[in-house]
């Protein structure tokens, strides 16, 4: 039998698509913390990527055992180990609505640190709870509702920003985006068998340099600087002990609860890929496992969760085995606690490896249709709605900022252009209102109108406590506002009589597909 560290080819190609996957998360932090969040450079070298690394680093090794272990059970070395790193959606909703809305409050990068140790926290106590209810979840709630939700993060957060970033910079970041979504959408193998993001991100390195030497592309800009050496991670239990008591961690519910169950669900969904090519891993442990990772990240002062990532069966048919995932856990760690991710940036250019997230915020999108039943395509559609009313309400507040204004003082003017009140109602929880428009139209698509309309009263309920649409508009932006059943009446009484009238209609003629 084949030893555990022993390294094919196709574990070499797999590494290097899984490397490219994690480092592109962590320039991502090192990019977004300082300028959201207000976290500096060195910070977030020193305190926030060495526990994301070793976060990883636990989870690979993890995984890279388990196949192995199968491998020797079934008495096969094709067993090819589940990839696993950085969840890349959750990663944009903590930033985006738990860390930067707490530092616009506060002003105070070390609360919305706190905010995101807490969102991770939570999220992985629910992947650890996932263990044992995830199946239930799954078989009661339309994957339509599910994905749905998922994917108008993917189209809006993850792909739109940095689709506008490639093309403010069309000499270094073009060509790699096209040839990651050429050679990604048409299967196309390189000569050699080079992986596609790996090559693509090459060429555009190189291509981004020779271009910068003649003066045809605009000069990058310089990282922040950072401290080189070893930056052993953090003991943060003690600031996160000292959290849970605080508000600004639980007003964030209705963006880590849907972000847990999605880690949950997309975990079920890996593993069942992976027994679909011929790799039966347990559930429990896998998902544990999984829920750990983002305990260990959190204690280790990382705010982001880990998660099992789609694509199984693509780095199964580069050959690559179990080695693949802990050679990838080392590296990204060396890297890491080396104080090597900044520096990364003066080598790699962050423009010419944003073509991948494209790719990724594209294929969940695609997913969330093809995975569920025709039927439902209109349930999917429903559910993208509040997400691109999030992110529309992002670029006002952005752009409001950039000219010296707030929200708060220039809402008034923008009726009748635009009703920016309901832009910023949408807005809020709008991952749990996604996942509530989504399924009822799935469940009155299909002729259950009780469960269309239980899923209206609890639309009704969770209005009423404000964890969807409620809101204050205050100088600092836009708040939470909860309270006991009349946080947003307006929507709890609009909801409760649609409810009351999807009961009273003739029945629906369920469709079939």
């Amino acid at each position: 039998m084949t030893g555990f560290l022993r390294l094919s080819k196709g574990d070499l190609d797999g590494f290097f698509g899984l490397f490219i996957d994690n480092l592109l998360q962590l320039l991502l932090i090192l990019t977004l913390c300082p300028l959201l969040c207000g976290i500096g450079a060195p910070e977030v070298t020193s305190k926030i990527l060495p526990g994301a690394a070793l976060s990883i680093l636990a989870g690979n090794f993890f995984f890279a055992w388990q196949a192995w272990n199968l491998a020797r059970t079934e008495k096969r070395e094709d067993v090819t180990a589940m990839p696993y790193g950085i969840n890349t959606v959750s990663l944009f909703a903590f930033i985006v609505f738990v860390m930067a809305p707490v530092y616009r409050q506060t002003g105070d990068a070390r609360i919305a640190w706190k905010a995101g140790l807490f969102a991770c926290l939570l999220s992985g106590l629910m992947e650890i709870a996932g263990a044992f209810c995830g199946d239930f979840i799954r078989r009661h709630t339309p994957r339509a509702a599910l994905l749905s939700s998922l994917s108008g993060i993917a189209i809006t957060f993850i792909s739109m920003g940095f689709v506008f970033q490639i093309f403010a910079s069309p000499a270094v970041g073009l060509v790699p985006m096209l040839l990651i979504l050429i050679c990604y959408a048409g299967r196309i193998r390189l000569p050699l068998d080079l992986p596609a993001g790996f090559a693509a991100v090459l060429l555009g390195a190189l291509l981004a340099h020779g271009l910068r030497a003649i003066g045809w592309a605009p000069p990058g800009l310089p990282p922040s600087p950072v401290a080189v050496g070893f930056h052993p991670p953090v003991w943060a239990a003690g600031d996160l002990a000292g959290f849970i008591f605080s508000k600004e961690g639980w007003i964030h519910l209705p963006v880590i609860i849907p972000m847990g169950l999605f880690n949950v669900i997309g975990s079920l969904q890996c593993l069942e890929s992976a027994a679909a090519a011929g790799d039966r891993f347990p559930t429990r442990s896998s998902l544990l496992a999984n829920g750990f990772g983002s305990l260990v990240a959190a204690c280790l002062g990382s705010p982001f969760a880990t998660t099992l990532y789609i694509g199984h069966p693509g780095w199964k048919e580069m050959g690559a085995r179990w080695s693949y995932s802990w050679l990838n856990g080392v590296v990204v760690s060396v890297l890491a606690l080396g104080g090597w991710i900044g520096g990364v940036l003066r080598v790699i250019p962050l423009e010419v490896t944003l073509g991948i997230l494209l790719w990724i915020g594209v294929v969940i999108t695609a997913q969330a249709f093809q995975a569920s039943p025709p039927r439902h395509a209109i349930a999917v559609a429903t559910g993208l709605i509040p997400a691109l009313a999030a992110w529309l309400l992002v670029q006002i507040e952005t752009s409001l900022t950039v000219a010296g204004t707030t929200l708060a003082e220039t809402a008034p003017r923008f009726a009748p252009t635009l009703h920016i009140h309901g832009v910023i109602a949408l807005s809020q929880g709008f991952l749990l209102t996604s996942i509530l428009f989504a399924a009822t139209t799935a469940f009155v698509v299909d002729g259950r109108k009780k469960h269309a309309a239980v899923t209206l009263v609890l639309a009704a309920i969770l209005s009423g406590l404000g964890l969807i649409h409620a809101y204050r508009l205050t100088p600092n932006g836009v708040e939470n506002h909860f309270a006991w059943f009349t946080a947003a009446p307006g929507f709890s009484v609009a909801y409760l009589s649609v409810a009351l009238a999807v009961l009273i209609l003739p029945p629906a003629q369920p469709q079939t597909g």
